[in-house]
């Protein structure tokens, strides 16, 4: 039985840390009794979510610029723990519209993200710590309109499992959301974000709408549990099973 702080005396970076899922993950991680880290691009949005959180450091820059990732992770102290990368949302264009290049971009942007993460992270991180990753589960959908977003999400998941392989014995998890009330949801849907959490209310099996501290409970707990490695997690108020 746990006798105190689960997280205590670890570090956990949050890439993505200033709103949202990330914000909420940083803030149970404390409660944990976790130093955490904040990158995000908006300085000012940065300041104040470390405030809110009492983040050990902070850094402001673009994490797909592969050698500011770098850069990051060669001046941060070592060791770290954790580190958890939230991104954009998915590419519903549809397939016929996307040129070459588009599709490219589309199959490879969270993948290639992810990949600089590991790459310049994993060297530092303790055994037993996890890179934990976001995707989707709506995705797994064919149908119209979905374009190439279930190609993207079929690839993320088995990018992790590989890669949980070849950085042994530091971890990698994939956390597939449904619908999240975030912030970025809000600018996704714009004036139709009311009525669709209307809608998940009444379908939804749990009642009500997935929010970012659900995401974040699942997240710490991933970190916390060190015999989870390789593997996709859902988390959609069981949506999945209602479309």
């Amino acid at each position: 039985m746990s006798t105190g702080p689960e997280l205590a005396g670890q570090t956990v970076v949050l890439i993505g840390g200033s709103a949202g899922i990330g914000l909420e993950t940083a803030r149970r991680a404390r409660a944990e009794g976790a130093d955490v880290v904040l990158i995000a691009r908006n300085p000012d949005r940065l300041k104040q979510a470390a405030d809110d959180v009492g983040a050990a450091r902070t850094a402001a820059f673009d994490a797909t610029d592969p050698a500011a990732l770098a850069g990051f992770f060669a001046d941060l102290p070592a060791p770290i723990d954790h580190v958890l990368v939230t991104g954009g949302g998915p590419t519903y264009k549809p397939l016929l519209e996307m040129d070459a290049a588009q599709v490219r971009d589309a199959l490879s942007d969270h993948v290639a993200l992810d990949l600089e993460v590991a790459r310049n992270a994993a060297p530092r991180m303790r055994p037993g710590g996890t890179l934990l990753f976001m995707g989707g589960t709506g995705g797994r959908h064919i149908g119209h309109g979905a374009g190439i977003f279930p190609a993207a999400t079929a690839a993320l998941q088995a990018f992790v499992a590989s890669l949980a392989l070849e950085i042994a014995p530091v971890r990698a998890n994939l956390i597939a959301a449904g619908f999240v009330d975030t912030p970025l949801s809000a600018r996704l849907l714009g004036d139709q974000l009311a009525a669709r959490r209307d809608e998940l209310r009444r379908t939804l099996p749990i009642g009500r709408v997935v929010g970012p501290a659900d995401v974040a409970a699942l997240a710490v707990h991933i970190m916390i549990n060190t015999a989870l490695t390789g593997a996709t997690y859902d988390i959609d108020g069981g949506e999945q099973f209602t479309t």
